[in-house]
């Protein structure tokens, strides 16, 4: 059993610290049993474990002897050393927490410890002319019927490519994200270009289970092949943006906001816990801002 926690879990970079000593080898199997009982998504299990197992190569001591300086250190390190993002730290304190918290409960030594202050980054948008030149520069069905669904139903990657037969909903036009982010289950757009584009599909590859099948019998495709399909299509659509397929969650977002949906409406598409999360494409959208005239072209004559 052992052997296959390991299989699952470690970081070539950082096993050879989870070998040093058997006591953070059995916390940190503890952790993860933790997060399991919690009901952790397998993707925050392996977030967490990677980060657990990579503070253990830095400390190079017992976790039941690393002390408030440890954690600050650790965090400092990944800031100045490792030039690792805010939001990288700040996972690496939610471990902390966790760890210090619940599976190892010490009385302060979690205390004053600070997350780094978030960047008020904008994200990237797709015009909806950018939007057709990435749909149509690929000819594969498949990559087509992918990247369609992306977009017109606001969908992280993680969750398109967990799409079954049975979430399409044609007769209510709805599509069904199951235990998306936070595991929560929710209903969002289904295009009626995305279902000419799935029909389409379904004729030519006839999937059984999965609605995107990878290679290996019963299983789907994985995000990072998402992702290179959406990367070699803003190639050939010469996109010079920096963008990655969230954009495309991003620019289903604006683009709602632009042709007059409610907030409250796009906030129950996209999944949000709270609608300061969607706040943020009040920021991106032209709807106001393109009303706006600039001073300089208020006046008159001075291109002449």
């Amino acid at each position: 059993m052992l052997d296959i926690i390991k299989k699952l879990f470690c970081n070539e970079q950082v096993d050879v610290a989870f070998e040093k000593s058997g006591y953070n080898e059995k916390i940190t199997l503890e952790y993860q049993s933790f997060m399991r009982l919690k009901g952790y998504s397998w993707q925050t299990q392996k977030l967490y474990t990677s980060h657990l197992k990579r503070f253990i190569s830095f400390i190079d001591k017992d976790l039941d002897k690393v002390n408030n300086s440890d954690i600050k250190g650790y965090c400092l390190s990944l800031m100045e050393n490792n030039n690792h993002s805010k939001s990288f730290v700040d996972q690496a304190v939610s471990v902390m927490k966790l760890l210090y918290k619940e599976v190892l409960p010490t009385s302060d030594i979690i205390t004053n410890i600070p997350r780094p202050k978030k960047d008020n980054r904008l994200p990237s948008i797709l015009s909806q002319r950018e939007i057709i030149q990435i749909l149509k520069a690929t000819n594969n069905e498949k990559h087509k019927t992918i990247l369609f669904l992306v977009y017109s139903a606001g969908l992280r990657v993680g969750e398109v490519v967990r799409l079954k037969l049975e979430d399409i909903d044609s007769s209510r036009m709805l599509l069904k994200v199951n235990k998306g982010k936070g595991s929560k289950d929710r209903y969002t757009l289904l295009s009626q270009i995305a279902l000419e584009q799935l029909r389409k599909y379904y004729k030519l590859y006839k999937p059984e289970d999965w609605l995107f099948g990878s290679s290996k019998p019963g299983d789907h495709i994985t995000e990072r092949t998402v992702q290179r399909i959406f990367e070699n299509c803003c190639i050939k659509a010469k996109i010079s943006k920096d963008v990655s397929v969230h954009t495309l969650r991003h620019s289903f977002a604006t683009h709602l906001l632009e042709s007059g949906v409610d907030l409250r409406y796009i906030q129950e598409l996209l999944g949000h816990a709270s609608t300061k999360t969607t706040e943020i494409y009040t920021h991106v959208s032209q709807k106001n801002i393109s009303d706006i005239l600039s001073p300089l072209d208020r006046l008159v004559g001075i291109n002449k």
